[in-house]
């Protein structure tokens, strides 16, 4: 049986898109990888100017371009392409309306394990009363990733007398499993996994693993764990990069603003892209100008990461280029296009102008 790829909390949403996104410092397995002392050894450059941002105008949200971006996940969720119907689920969780919650249902049906994974993973974020009885009886799942997100998502619904199982799966000879188990521990926010579970996976011989892990531990609050995150962001591997400045920001802790914000400048467009998503989710805009270069870029990754940046900032005035980016030819753009779209709302220019008062950058 094919496993599933671990997918990373930080939900870079398009399976393998690191890989393909064309980043010359991506690691080579066969070369070996620095260790994290090596590592953390490391004094990150100081940061240049991004692009300039201009300010932020609100704008109301154009409803065709609403009601074309729900379109795009609804034909997305009915792809023929098992990673596209992941991909759209993975979208409606950010927008929950009826039709998401009827879609994410739907998906715990799905043939593939990768979609049966994201709608599990959505139930169980979005605590869809109406999937507790299905979840339940996708307890066994065939897929044993599929049965961590099921067990996620029923201990979310407060069903958690399967949570336990979470041990055995660390313990799994799958890398990608035991990655997943310390994905949803950190989603979960038991910190008595830290010392229950997550410690070990930190030492695990696998490097994704042990990133993962990392990352789960920062989100519950682990101030180690901040440190191996900051050793990605200066690692030579463009993927470590984009990895450690969107795991930064996933608790939203203002305290690593100054550490992503230095990212927006990589020489990498990728990983600048990624660190402009980071400051996104951190209330600052400063990855505005580049997320505008990457919407323009001949590269569908660059793109795609683009209409990412865009939905995490959240300015209404970036409709224009997401009206583009809907267009795309790309469905993994449309799609984040789509989604980006739908996570706009008003008030974009107070907030940012707060949050640069408030944190600077």
């Amino acid at each position: 049986m094919k496993s599933l790829p671990i997918v990373f909390a930080t939900l870079l949403m398009a399976s393998g898109l690191i890989a393909s996104a064309g980043c010359g410092g991506g690691r080579n397995a066969k070369s070996g990888e620095p260790s994290m002392a090596q590592l953390k050894g490391r004094v990150p450059p100081k940061p240049k100017d991004p692009p300039a941002v201009r300010p932020a105008k609100d704008v109301p949200l154009d409803p065709a371009l609403a009601s074309a971006a729900r379109a795009e996940l609804t034909e997305a969720f009915h792809s023929k392409d098992k990673t596209l119907r992941a991909n759209a689920l993975e979208a409606m969780r950010e927008v929950p309306d009826d039709v998401s919650r009827r879609a994410i249902l739907k998906g715990l049906e799905d043939e593939e394990p990768i979609v049966r994974f994201s709608a599990a993973m959505a139930a169980g974020e979005l605590r869809l009363g109406d999937a507790k009885q299905p979840l339940l009886a996708m307890v066994n799942d065939p897929n044993p990733n599929v049965g961590i997100a099921v067990r996620f998502a029923l201990h979310k619904l407060g069903i958690t007398e399967y949570t336990h199982d979470l041990e055995k799966t660390a313990r799994d000879p799958d890398p990608n499993v035991r990655g997943n188990t310390a994905l949803v521990l950190g989603l979960l926010g038991e910190k008595d996994a830290i010392k229950k579970i997550l410690k070990v996976l930190r030492l695990d011989q696998n490097p994704a693993v042990r990133q993962q892990a990392s990352e789960a531990m920062w989100r519950l609050g682990d101030p180690e764990a901040k440190d191996d995150l900051l050793a990605l962001t200066v690692s030579s591997y463009a993927d470590d990069q984009m990895l450690g400045y969107l795991a930064l920001a996933g608790p939203r802790n203002q305290e690593v603003r100054k550490y992503v914000y230095s990212g927006l400048t990589s020489d990498y467009l990728e990983v600048s892209l990624a660190a402009a998503r980071a400051m996104g989710l951190l209330g600052s805009d400063a990855g505005y100008g580049v997320a505008e270069k990457g919407a323009k870029s001949t590269k569908p990754a660059q793109r795609f990461l683009a209409a990412m940046a865009f939905a995490a900032i959240g300015r209404t005035d970036a409709q224009p280029m997401l009206e583009k980016l809907l267009k795309d030819k790309d469905p993994k753009v449309r799609v984040a296009a789509a989604s980006a779209v739908l996570q706009l709302g008003p008030g974009a220019s107070a907030r940012l102008a707060g949050a640069r008062a408030g944190q600077g950058g």
